[in-house]
């Protein structure tokens, strides 16, 4: 993005619920999203116009839109997911590994609620050793091919970051 003859860093994210935005890698190809800088206060709903500036010094066209509120209180969220197998599986509980590292992060992790890729629901039981194995217990039974996930959400700012030409 330009203003007043500065480049600015973006974030792509798409609105998710209220005020909360979920962070994407890149910039849609398809639908709406909402790009977040810092830049001077801009008054909304003022015109915006999306470069992409090529290497041989040319523009191109990405995209138009307007400006939202400048709301510092907009809340951007980067999805983090942690991943883990089954050592061992009894009916409706398994061991799993890979997850954690260390009994502390079980422990700090515990009340969050795990899944599976094929669709089971569960939570975490307790702590086995001091290497980051865990006994989960689950909605159903599991099988062995599983991959137990746990998504994580954290906040993060915009880059400060100017380049005047």
């Amino acid at each position: 993005l330009h203003q007043n003859d500065t480049v600015m860093k973006q974030w792509y994210q798409r609105r998710v619920r209220a005020n909360k935005h979920k962070l994407e890698r890149f910039m849609p190809k398809k639908g709406s999203f909402v790009a977040s800088y810092y830049a001077p206060i801009t008054l909304s709903p003022a015109p915006v116009i999306l470069f992409r500036v090529e290497e041989d010094g040319s523009a191109t066209l990405l995209s138009t839109g307007s400006t939202l509120s400048c709301n510092p209180d907009r809340v951007i969220c980067k999805r983090v997911v942690l991943s883990g197998h089954p050592l061992k599986i009894h009916k409706r509980t398994a061991t799993v590994r890979y997850l954690f590292h260390s009994r502390e992060d079980i422990a700090y992790f515990r009340p969050v609620e795990v899944r599976t890729k094929h669709g089971r629901r569960g939570h975490i039981k307790e702590a086995l050793g001091t290497h980051g194995h865990c006994k989960i217990g689950f909605d159903g039974p599991l099988h062995q091919n599983d991959t137990v996930i746990m998504c994580l959400y954290k906040r993060v700012f915009p880059k400060w970051d100017f380049q005047y030409f």
